[in-house]
Order: structure tokens, then sequence, then C-alpha cells
């Protein structure tokens, strides 16, 4: 069985964020996805398989459990099935969070996913409530991650996770963010940590921008903007706000293409 590993929203290799792909003909059994996943101890692995009507079913494993969105995973998949297996865009992905598209793009990919809106909250969740000092300006949520704005892109970057605080929240993650006040090229910063997913700081994550353009985008008044993952890695995305989408244009490179040895009959029992 063949597996590629791609840097998704990079034209460079060694930045963005690293996931592994595999395209299936049938489904291996959840365990041993899980496995596999665990095996590559990237933040996700990505399997696809192709539909009868043209698209693709497309799910994504963490090295803790399988997972309901992820962007960047769906970017490297693309990538693969664009380069590598002779598919043509658009590509229409069905996965737990609806039907994703990816079409090809003068600057690599245009990642369509859906607008999340960000869901006010009164207060912190009492498990990360004593990490933060200064308090976030303003703190709010989707169905799988807490965002805290904490003001300006400078404190973002200086801050210091509290880790084994955030892994408490179970498979929710937490994203900090800020508006770039530096002059520099961003519209706003973010970093994105899940430990309790296995994943202690997410290099680049497209999902969370499922949110944090309509949040931006309302704080600043844009629909296009410019978002900067402010990881060790780091990665550049440009967003776009439409009414119930957010589109995402970035790059993907391959890295390495590798053969797993697997147990044989293992297809058919997802």
């Amino acid at each position: 069985m063949r597996m590629y590993q791609v840097d998704a929203f990079t034209d460079r290799l060694f930045e963005g964020n690293p996931a592994a792909v595999l395209l299936l003909e049938e489904w291996l059994a959840d365990p041993m996805m899980l496995s596999i996943a665990q095996e590559n101890n990237l933040a996700e692995t990505a399997f696809v398989k192709a539909r009868s009507d043209g698209a693709w079913d497309l799910r994504w494993f963490a090295p803790a459990h399988e997972v309901d969105f992820c962007g960047h995973a769906t970017l490297a998949t693309a990538h693969v099935l664009l380069t590598t297996a002779g598919a043509e865009a658009p590509l229409v992905f069905h996965t737990r969070v609806g039907e994703l598209r990816v079409t090809r793009a003068s600057r690599g990919y245009r990642l369509d996913i859906p607008r999340l809106a960000p869901e006010p909250l009164d207060a912190l969740p009492a498990e990360v409530a004593s990490i933060f000092d200064p308090l976030p300006v303003n703190i709010f949520r989707n169905f799988e991650n807490v965002f805290a704005d904490l003001g300006d892109a400078a404190a973002v970057r200086r801050f210091v996770p509290d880790l084994a605080a955030i892994a408490r929240l179970g498979p929710v993650g937490l994203v900090v963010t800020g508006q770039e006040l530096g002059g520099g090229n961003a519209d706003f910063v973010s970093r994105y940590f899940a430990p309790g997913a296995g994943i202690p700081e997410d290099p680049v994550t497209g999902s969370i921008h499922a949110t944090l353009v309509p949040y931006w985008a309302g704080r600043l008044g844009l629909k296009r903007l410019i978002a900067h993952q402010a990881s060790a890695r780091g990665g550049w995305l440009e967003c776009e706000l439409a009414e119930d989408r957010v589109y995402l244009v970035g790059n993907a490179v391959t890295f390495m293409e590798a053969t797993l040895s697997l147990p044989e009959n293992l297809s058919g029992q997802a």
C-alpha cells in the first residue's frame, strides 16, 4: 500500500503542516487506520477512497482518534490526487462536515470549506481559565475548538501554552489569535493547541479558519484577509469570506512516497 507525506500550506519543504495520505480501494478497519496514524505520529493521516459518482470519501485520523474536520490534510490529499493519481479538478470530498471542494489556484490550491460562525462564550472553560494573564479580550467557540482573542499578534507569539491544562479539554482544541498591529504582512495571526488529540501545537490548521475568518472579517470589516499561523514551522493562508463558505488558498509539496507493509485482508472492516 502506498502512502504519501505532504507539507501543506507551504511551497517549500519542511514548512507548513505535514500530513500523510493513503489512497484506498476499500476502507481499512478503524483500529488499523488509527494505528497507522499513531505510527505516523503526524497531526493527521488522511484516508481517501473514490466514489462511483466521481467524488471522494475522505476521513482523517489524529494520533488519538478520528477527527471531524481537517483542512491541511484535505489540501494534502488534493495535492496527491492531482499530481500523482491522475485526478482532475475540481475535487469534491464527502466528509463528516459535509462537502469540501478543492480547485487549482494561481498560487497552489483553493480549498472551499464551511463557514462556522463564532459562538460567543461568557467565560473560559474551567480547565483553561487560569492559564491566561492577562485575560483574553474576547472568547468564542465552534463545535470543536475554543478560541481566545489575545488582542494582538505579539501576545499570540509570546503565549506559552500550559499543555497539561489544555489536554483536560479532551478532544476540544484551543486557538489563540490576535490582530497583526506591527505592520506585518498578515491581517491576523493564530496558534492552535490540541494535546488531547495528540497534537501539542499544530503547525498550520485549515479548519480553525472556518471560524477565524468570519470572526476577523467582522472585526476588521474585510472579506479578504491574509492569515499567518505563528508556529515554529509557520504557514500563510489567503482567506476569503462568502455567505456560507470560507475559501483558503495555499500550496503543498510532496516530501515522501512510501510503501506500507501491512497484514493482508484488512479491507472492508471499517
